[in-house]
């Protein structure tokens, strides 16, 4: 039991704080002092107080400019694009200048096509477009009578795998299968310079739509062959679309998705 001068000592000091005591003394005579319903409600306040804190601190950062993610449900504008495709173009491509003309090389990318599943297939694989412009002065070239000539995969594959002695030819009629058939014929060369020090790439078009007969030819030397057929070997595979299909794998859809489309044709399932 407390004596009575201890319980007039703890009275006295609720009753009458001093005005130096500290914040934290404060807090102890309340909560001496205070009955428990009282407590309570002191206890509830300051939880507020700290909610409303943190949503101050929400406030500012908004304020920054770090807004809230996006929920994931939610689909981003990338993933409604078809496979390949890019948030803005890109053009690239090689050039060689020489005195007489100029050779331009730049890949074209292949195209999809959507299915009824919702998934896309390749509808026409890339190629690689060659553009010969002739030189009308030193290290000036006229594009305006540039002549133009698409390579297939099957043709670029032929032109890596060309030799030091060996030479190849690829003829072209863009109106093969119409009306148009025979009118105009392009005959692109690539035979080995006589030193043996790299190629000619020797581009004949005649347009008898336009009576027009032209031929624009280039050297091209090992290393600059070089580094046209370590780009060629580079971009076969997103000219056949199959960056799309690699970017498409998911480990936890691979295993369905294979067997939903291929099932028993597996080799080792026969």
């Amino acid at each position: 039991m407390h004596s009575p001068s201890s319980s007039r000592a703890i009275h006295n000091y609720c009753a009458s704080p001093s005005p130096f005591r500290s914040s934290s003394a404060s807090l102890v005579s309340s909560s001496l002092c205070a009955p428990p319903r009282t407590l309570a409600l002191n206890y509830r306040r300051k939880y507020l107080s700290v909610r409303g804190h943190r949503s101050d601190f929400s406030d500012q950062r908004r304020q920054i400019g770090r807004p809230p993610s996006p929920p994931p449900e939610e689909p981003t504008s990338f993933s409604r694009k078809p496979p390949g495709a890019l948030n803005s173009k890109v053009f690239v491509g090689y050039s060689i200048y020489k005195g007489k003309a100029a050779l331009t090389v730049e890949p074209r990318a292949p195209e999809f096509a959507p299915l009824d599943s919702g998934a896309y297939k390749v509808s026409k694989e890339g190629f690689m477009l060659l553009q010969f412009a002739p030189a009308v002065g030193n290290r000036q070239y006229d594009w305006s009578r540039k002549q133009v000539f698409s390579l297939s995969i099957p043709e670029i594959g032929h032109l890596m795998s060309l030799g030091a002695k060996d030479s190849c030819e690829f003829f072209h009629d863009p109106f093969k299968g119409r009306n148009e058939e025979g009118k105009i014929r392009k005959v692109l060369k690539v035979e080995p310079l006589p030193d043996g020090t790299g190629y000619f790439f020797n581009l004949s078009v005649q347009n008898r739509l336009l009576n027009m007969d032209d031929s624009i030819y280039i050297p091209i030397s090992k290393p600059e062959f070089t580094i046209l057929n370590s780009a060629l070997n580079f971009i076969i595979p997103y000219l056949l679309g199959w960056h799309s299909f690699a970017n498409a794998i998911k480990p936890e859809n691979s295993f369905r998705l294979n067997n939903a489309r291929f099932g028993a044709d597996f080799e080792w399932g026969r």
